[in-house]
C-alpha cells in the first residue's frame, strides 16, 4: 500500500474545525465510496473536497498505470491556514475582532 498521488488545496475559506468533520467522513475509504459520501453531504467543505479528490484521482491516473477502482484515501490532512482578521462595530463605540479562518487540505491516495 504505497502512496500513488497527492493533491493540495490551499486557502480554503472554511474553518479547519468544520473541514475536518468532512475529512473524517472519507478517511480510509475507497475513492468511489468517498465520492458518493461527499456528493450527499450538505456541508460547504464537501463540495471543495470532492473537487480535490477528483484532482488527486486524475493525478494518479495520468500515467495510465493505475486503475482508479483500486485507489483509496490513504491520508487526508486539514491544517490551519492564514486567518483574515476583521472588525465588527459594537455598542458604545467598541469594536470586536472577527476571525475568518482558512484551511490547507492535503489528500494522499494509496493503492490496495
Amino acid at each position: 500500500m504505497t502512496a500513488v498521488s497527492t493533491a493540495k488545496l490551499r486557502h480554503l475559506r472554511v474553518p479547519p474545525r468544520k473541514a475536518r468533520w468532512v475529512a473524517d467522513l472519507i478517511r480510509g475509504k475507497n475513492v468511489n465510496k468517498a465520492k458518493s459520501d461527499l456528493q450527499f453531504s450538505d456541508k460547504k467543505a464537501a463540495r471543495h473536497l470532492s473537487a480535490l479528490l477528483n484532482s488527486a484521482i486524475a493525478n494518479a491516473t495520468q500515467s495510465g498505470t493505475v486503475d482508479p477502482d483500486v485507489l483509496f484515501v490513504k491520508e487526508i490532512m486539514v491544517n490551519e491556514g492564514p486567518v483574515l482578521k476583521r472588525f465588527k462595530p459594537r455598542a458604545q463605540g467598541r469594536a470586536t475582532r472577527i476571525n475568518k479562518r482558512t484551511s490547507h487540505v492535503t489528500i494522499v491516495l494509496g493503492e490496495k
